[in-house]
């Protein structure tokens, strides 16, 4: 077993609501990520998957520190990430990188392709002009463009065109890890195909460590070594993916995995139906957050938040239930 490159160790991030009132101070707040803890592990594409607001992007800023957190830490390679100076993260950034959701507003409409690529190199004063010129055409080629690209502009590229721009300055800086924040959910799904080949070919290439989040399960399937499945701020399961797809024993991971269509349409499948809305991440149930919604739910559920318990090898659960499950 690979030794860990990132350790997340309970992580959490509250963000202040505003009270409407103008002399009132509210204490009320939003708890965006709600004390997350897990280890990715150097070479490998850890999957984060989970409707939407249940906290994805918001683990991926605190990740990559373009958000700090209100409470645990980030440690990358030995340092944690919380604890250093803008001038210190400024050049620990450098090992980690991050590809946005939207090819579209991820690129800056003024620049060209080159300035755009040079651009992190630029900032980090690496190298000379003309070694950051044939920087960016190794780069284009490496993303499978050419050198004729680098003097155009952003609307000249299709939406897949874009995101391997963006992948290509995602490399700049030759990091060990690059955060994947929805980077295919916008694409058509032909060419979601041909970016996520993309994807595993620069790992195999570069060595490079992936935290791939998508709401998307058989993108998930397709590129992830381990998945964790996010709730309401938390991680309510976790595991390889054949434990996952196919041993899933939290009853949210099943009623995710139930929505996936089948390849075949003669293969039956019993849909699971989740009732109720989901709750406010401003005002979660207490004990167990999905209690509400759960078809299992015990008085037990209500009260007292379950732990992320080791279920198998490499396969944690946070369920009271864990292996009663009908």
């Amino acid at each position: 077993m690979s030794e860990a490159i990132i350790q997340i160790n309970q992580l959490k991030k509250y963000f202040p609501v505003k009270d409407q009132s103008l002399f009132a101070k509210s204490s009320k707040v939003v708890k965006a990520v709600d004390d997350v803890s897990f280890e990715v592990r150097r070479g490998e594409t850890l999957g984060i998957v989970g409707e939407s607001g249940c906290g994805k992007s918001t683990l991926a800023r605190l990740v990559m520190q373009l958000i700090r957190p209100t409470e645990g830490s980030v440690i990358l390679n030995g340092q944690d990430l919380a604890k250093l100076s803008d001038k210190e993260m400024k050049k620990a950034r450098k090992s980690i990188q991050m590809i946005f959701q939207n090819p579209y507003a991820s690129l800056d409409p003024r620049k060209t392709v080159e300035q755009l690529i040079m651009e992190p190199l630029v900032i980090h004063q690496v190298g000379t002009h003309q070694e950051r010129v044939k920087k960016v055409k190794e780069l284009l080629a490496v993303v499978g463009l050419s050198d004729y690209h680098a003097t155009r502009y952003p609307h000249e590229f299709s939406g897949g065109q874009r995101q391997r721009i963006n992948i290509a300055r995602a490399l700049a800086l030759n990091p060990e890890v690059v955060i994947c924040d929805e980077s295919v959910s916008a694409l058509d799904v032909s060419i979601q195909a041909q970016v996520i080949n993309l994807l595993k070919e620069l790992q195999a290439s570069f060595n490079l460590t992936y935290i791939f989040i998508s709401h998307d399960l058989n993108v998930v399937r397709y590129i992830s070594d381990r998945i964790a499945v996010m709730y309401l701020g938390r991680v309510v399961e976790m595991g390889t993916y054949e434990e996952i797809y196919h041993n899933a024993q939290h009853p949210y991971t099943r009623a995710l995995l139930s929505a996936v269509p089948k390849e075949s349409p003669l293969v039956k499948k019993e849909r699971v139906i989740l009732t109720g809305d989901v709750p406010s991440p401003m005002n979660p149930p207490s004990g167990c957050h999905f209690h509400k919604r759960c078809p299992y739910a015990t008085d037990r559920c209500q009260t007292e938040a379950p732990a992320l318990t080791l279920y198998e090898e490499q396969h944690m659960v946070s369920c009271h239930l864990l292996g009663n499950l009908s």
